[in-house]
């Protein structure tokens, strides 16, 4: 007789089903993904069910954070990327369909009886050896500056050639690679600011050396302004009512109007007098500046700027070396920010004012064009990838080479390191090995090449000490990569291959599956 331990509405997976569930679901999430790997991978089109907005992208994070999943194990899968996403920016795809890939060959083992803790121990012999592999063919470069340049754009053009930017990737690769440059080793991407204007071409795309917040001066005010001295605030400036809540006034007379008025703007006018305190030459407001208030400052030929949104606002801050204000009585006790010059400048058909000369000079722009708010955004995802691997790069400064080498150098590694280990768990090493090559192998699929045989002379290659060997995608031969420039950071490699073997250990582990509604308080 079977005694019922689970209250009502409680369900419960055992062993091989429980396990079943945890492959299936996410092996599921890696064969959705896998088809946007490399520079022939496919792009998404996802479509929101309750509004009209829809998104085109080939990132693996976006793809994976976007949809909802039901599957616990696809869950786990999505936090890896969402992880690799926060820590390198790029990788995303790669790591899910390791992982992945790790447990189709798991499932194979499993069959045959060998069992879970067996092959976690397995991989985890693996994963060290690959790792020491990596580890062994990184190049340091960081000492030579030209070189070491020329790895950052290799870096960000092999990032980008799997996005929508490959076609202009040479000329992002530089936008990248010198924005990252400009911030001296801080990988603070706040610092570099990425506006979209649709319109133009990608190619129409340009980095600034200053500042550009999509805002313009008030009326009648000067178009441009040099040494300046910002004051960025957070303040209201429309007409100061007398302020009580609920109150209402009666007047008989339209004299005592007229003094009521009066002394609003008086009130107006002794807040900007001791704004003016401040021996400011612009002043920023993230709130409305209204008619009279903005008179008064270009009467005592302080430029204005209203509304500024608040991300703007705080970032300007950040880059003029100020700080933003709400009470002004104490001018002594206040940081202002500082610029060369601050100018009204036409991009396409729109004003915007720009800072040239920041107080932070690391702190530059890049301005995106495209034909749609599609493409616009997808650009930045892609833009945003290449920066973070890049800023990643600057402070580990080692790399290793793309196109499926380095998978194939580990998968190496692993196979020689199988023979030395004992029993079943060797099954599990050679099984590692295996799903490395899986990840050159889609490559391979994605452009539409013949992958069994390029997989066999590319390994062939490898094992007979070609190390640099790799695929040329464009070509569909095997290639130097070195030569090619195919060049990825080191971080981002040994982060993929640490996760994913750490996300199929949780998953493999699983015998259990036990579902239940939230507990509800007994109303007893």
């Amino acid at each position: 007789m079977s005694v019922q331990i689970f209250g009502d509405q409680v369900t419960e997976e055992r062993a091989e089903n429980a396990r079943m569930s945890a492959f299936v679901g996410a092996i599921a999430v890696g064969d959705l993904v896998k088809t946007t790997l490399g520079p022939k991978g496919m792009d998404k089109l996802l479509q929101s069910a309750s509004n009209d907005s829809s998104l085109v992208t080939n990132d693996g994070a976006t793809i994976l954070k976007s949809i909802p999943l039901d599957n616990p194990a696809a869950k786990v899968l999505v936090n890896i990327s969402k992880v690799q996403d926060d820590e390198v920016g790029d990788g995303t795809t790669s790591v899910t369909v390791l992982s992945a890939e790790l447990l189709r060959e798991a499932e194979k083992l499993i069959d045959q009886k060998i069992h879970p803790q067996t092959i976690i121990e397995g991989y985890r012999i693996a994963c060290v050896a690959s790792l020491g592999a990596l580890e062994r063919a990184a190049v340091d470069n960081s000492k030579d500056h030209a070189k070491f340049y020329e790895d950052l754009l290799n870096i960000a053009k092999t990032t980008l050639s799997s996005k929508i930017l490959s076609q202009d990737k040479d000329h992002f690769s530089k936008l990248a690679a010198d924005a990252i440059l400009r911030l001296n080793g801080s990988t603070n991407l706040e610092h570099i600011q990425i506006i979209k204007i649709i319109g133009g071409n990608l190619s129409d795309s340009f980095l600034d050396g200053g500042f550009i917040l999509p805002k313009r001066f008030g009326n009648n005010q000067a178009k441009s302004v040099k040494n300046a001295k910002i004051l960025i605030a957070n303040t209201s400036l429309d007409t100061d009512k007398v302020k009580i809540f609920g109150a209402k006034f009666k007047v008989d007379s339209t004299s005592k109007l007229a003094r009521l008025e009066k002394a609003e703007r008086e009130k107006m006018k002794s807040k900007i007098d001791r704004i003016a305190k401040f021996g400011i030459n612009i002043f920023i407001n993230r709130q409305l500046i209204y008619d009279y208030p903005e008179q008064l400052f270009t009467d005592m030929e302080i430029n204005s700027i209203e509304h500024a949104d608040f991300e703007g606002v705080e970032r300007l801050a950040l880059v003029t070396g100020g700080e933003v204000v709400s009470t002004f009585n104490n001018p002594e006790k206040c940081r202002l920010g500082e610029c060369d010059l601050v100018e009204e400048v036409m991009i396409g058909e729109e004003v915007f004012t720009k800072f040239t000369g920041c107080k932070v000079s690391n702190a530059c722009t890049i301005v995106l064009r495209g034909a749609t708010l599609q493409v616009l955004d997808e650009a930045e995802r892609s833009l945003h990838d290449a920066l973070s691997v890049l800023s990643q790069t600057t402070k580990e400064t080692r790399t290793v080479l793309g196109g499926g080498c380095a998978e194939m150098v580990m998968s190496k590694a692993v196979d020689t390191t199988a023979q030395n280990v004992e029993g079943k768990k060797s099954l599990a090493v050679e099984a590692f090995a295996r799903a490395l090559r899986q990840l050159p192998t889609i490559l391979a699929d994605n452009a539409g090449l013949d992958s069994s045989e390029l997989i066999s002379k590319l390994r062939a290659s490898i094992y007979n000490g070609m190390t640099t060997s790799g695929l040329d995608l464009n070509n569909g031969k095997i290639a130097d990569m070195r030569e090619l420039g195919v060049v990825e950071s080191y971080k981002l490699k040994r982060a993929v291959v640490s996760s994913a073997t750490e996300a199929a250990e949780v998953l493999l582990r699983v015998d259990n599956i036990i579902r239940a509604k939230p507990r509800t308080a007994n109303r007893g």
